[in-house]
């Protein structure tokens, strides 16, 4: 991927078909928390609704939102990363995702993460598009925040 074209971005496999194609977008019927992040200045918006097995467990988790290809893909992605992780877990992947596209952009952070996630890492390079890939895992901190 040519680090200086954003199209490349919207062209990306995993980013397009997360974004045409969203996963865990059916409703639950009993949800435990939930969480919700809005961008004001471009209007993007993500939620979630988390059901857990037992107290900690993250059992299912319904995204729904509104946004640019970006937004939409990262919260598929993250419904997907998420799910079968126990709150401190996904706590923990939350913090390191953040920090991981927080870091300058020549710093290699590709192999921090496994499975199709890694492909938002590509986002940093393109600052002024970090926030749409960070917005789910906003929404993501506001549920969790619930069990704190």
């Amino acid at each position: 991927m040519d680090q200086n074209n954003i199209d490349d971005i919207y062209r990306d496999r995993v980013i397009l078909d997360h974004c045409r194609n969203p996963r865990n977008t059916s409703l639950i019927d009993h949800f435990d928390l939930t969480g919700d992040a809005i961008n004001p200045f471009c209007g993007d918006e993500v939620h979630f609704q988390i059901g857990l097995k037992g107290e900690n467990l993250i059992e299912r988790i319904q995204f729904s939102g509104d946004g640019c290809a970006i937004n939409m893909a990262s919260g598929s992605l993250l419904s997907e990363a998420v799910t079968g992780l126990t709150v401190k877990e996904a706590t923990q992947l939350s913090i390191r995702f953040v920090e991981s596209m927080r870091k300058p952009i020549g710093e290699n952070v590709e192999g921090e993460f496994i499975g199709e996630l890694s492909a938002l890492i590509s986002v940093k390079n393109f600052p002024v598009r970090v926030k749409c890939a960070l917005l789910a895992w906003s929404a993501l901190e506001d549920a969790l925040s619930e069990k704190k």
